[in-house]
């Protein structure tokens, strides 16, 4: 069985760093044989092993073009040649254990993390979800024959998607969490203790800020009035992991 990945990397707040490290941690903890795709506009720095295909063609509003609705281009059938189940991951996160167990739960299924701001609502994060090729077209056509009337009754992409699968069952909680959600201290104690790794965790995503790299040196970007309670701690695990 080949284990399939693909990632999507647009503009510039990603350089492809970002993309070659995730593909280095998914080979460390995956077996067998690996397909990692990266679908970008840009493929200037990519490892040779990274293979790479044009963003997919979508139909998308002026202003959502470089937003998470892009990643709706993904669900449109005969992508890139893939076939059978496919993981697709954020480049935003950090690959920290063995990967093996996302390709033998539930296989044939829609699964994904559930959002870790809406726990028990019925919604997806889909920074870290598995589908299966040729399944649940309908989120691409439906978006392809009328986006306005989604973008009218949702305000983001995975929104819609959780409304279109509404059976796709979740992740187990300890696989996948938030840095900033899951494992940031709470203020004030983020000012003293280092956010710790659970040994269960195999994915930890960076939504929103601080990034891997601002998180591993203890930056976080943020307006000055608000930098007394968005602090981290340099946080050495992302060294070992994120490499």
């Amino acid at each position: 069985m080949v284990k399939n990945v693909v990632c999507m990397k647009w503009g510039t707040r990603y350089p492809a760093p970002f993309v070659n490290r995730l593909y280095r941690a998914i080979r460390r903890n995956t077996t067998g044989n690996l397909r990692f795709v990266c679908f970008t506009d840009d493929t200037e720095g990519l490892m040779p092993e990274v293979e790479h295909q044009p963003l997919p063609p979508i139909d998308i509003p002026e202003p959502l073009q470089w937003t998470p609705w892009r990643k709706l281009s993904l669900w449109q059938p005969g992508l890139g040649g893939l076939e059978g189940d496919v993981l697709f991951l954020d480049i935003d996160l950090v690959v920290t254990g063995n990967m093996d167990p996302f390709w033998e739960y539930n296989p044939g299924e829609m699964c994904v993390a559930e959002n870790w701001t809406q726990k028990g609502q019925g919604i997806g994060n889909t920074s870290v979800y598995r589908w299966n090729m040729g399944k649940h077209t309908e989120i691409y056509e439906q978006y392809q024959r009328d986006n306005a009337s989604v973008h009218a009754e949702h305000r983001v992409e995975q929104h819609y998607v959780s409304a279109m699968v509404p059976k796709m069952i979740y992740w187990p909680d300890a696989w996948c969490v938030s840095f900033k959600h899951s494992l940031l201290p709470k203020f004030p104690m983020n000012w003293f203790q280092t956010p710790a790794l659970p040994s269960e965790t195999k994915i930890v995503a960076f939504t929103g800020r601080p990034d891997q790299d601002e998180a591993r040196d203890g930056k976080w970007p943020a307006p000055w009035y608000k930098k007394f309670y968005k602090h981290v701690k340099p946080t050495p695990w992302i060294t070992e992991h994120w490499q």
